[in-house]
């Protein structure tokens, strides 16, 4: 047994995380035109493709690189991977059949993609395309579970890979609670970037429970820019204040502090 499952398949499996590109940027090396180097590195970098023309030492780069690992994934993500199975070997297989499985630290889910069900023959050279998306919603380590499964010659052959990533917080919220002596109820919220890299807050608002009616006290500028469908820029470890006013809809209320109502962040990155 140990022997068939070390054996060397007839098929292949490739994996491709599926993001957003991200730039590749030069490095300048700066010097004095009386320093020994001379214009050496300065037609060096001229001459390199990732820097932009006209602007050699801004840093700034106009090639986009693709991602080359899992990268980080951050909680409220969609997760897409790009998945292909192969058959390297000159002998056909047949019922072949590819499943992909997502593991946390306290279930196992199916991920499902476009293709479903199996194939019934894969000739020399075939190849087996799917694409598969997952809304992360927890944190910690997260393992992509891939079993490929085929006959060969009558004979049942499986083989997987594992993909282990992690899920990454990238805002944190706090709040605080404020009474005042007519029953209204004030809500601060604080929301950081915890993350080193810049993102866009599209949606900031809250969602109150039926009992309340909300009032949005927060920057007039911020408000009208949410309105109008504008992102809010916010560099890594910088804070938005938000404040909103509750009011019971009911004379003497009984106040429920835990169960006022949801607050929905929507946010994106650079790249969207």
């Amino acid at each position: 047994m140990a022997g068939a499952s070390q054996r060397e398949h007839l098929l292949t499996l490739k994996v491709m995380r599926l993001t957003k590109p991200a730039l590749f940027s030069s490095v300048p090396v700066y010097n004095e035109a009386w320093d020994m180097p001379g214009a050496t590195l300065e037609r060096a970098l001229e001459s390199d493709v990732r820097s932009p023309s006209g602007v050699i030492k801004a840093s700034v780069g106009e090639v986009l690189s693709l991602p080359q690992n899992f990268g980080n994934i951050f909680l409220g993500e969609t997760f897409s991977s790009y998945i292909r199975v192969h058959n390297d070997s000159p002998q056909p297989v047949q019922d072949v059949v590819f499943k992909a499985e997502l593991q946390t630290a306290t279930q196992r889910l199916t991920v499902h993609g476009n293709h479903r069900g199996n194939i019934d023959e894969m000739v020399s050279s075939a190849s087996m395309d799917d694409v598969i998306q997952h809304e992360v919603k927890e944190l910690g380590t997260h393992i992509l579970v891939c079993t490929v499964s085929y006959q060969f010659n009558g004979e049942k052959l499986h083989f997987r890979k594992f993909f282990k990533f992690q899920v990454m917080k990238p805002l944190d919220v706090k709040t605080k609670f404020y009474t005042v002596e007519s029953g209204d109820l004030f809500l601060e919220a604080q929301v950081q970037n915890i993350m080193s890299q810049p993102l866009h807050l599209e949606t900031v608002s809250l969602e109150p429970a039926s009992q309340y009616s909300v009032t949005n006290l927060s920057n007039e500028s911020e408000t009208t820019a949410f309105a109008k469908g504008r992102a809010l820029y916010l560099a890594g470890g910088d804070t938005k204040q938000m404040l909103y006013r509750l009011q019971p809809k009911q004379a003497n209320f009984g106040r429920n502090v835990s169960a006022v109502g949801k607050l929905d962040i929507v946010w994106r990155t650079n790249f969207g």
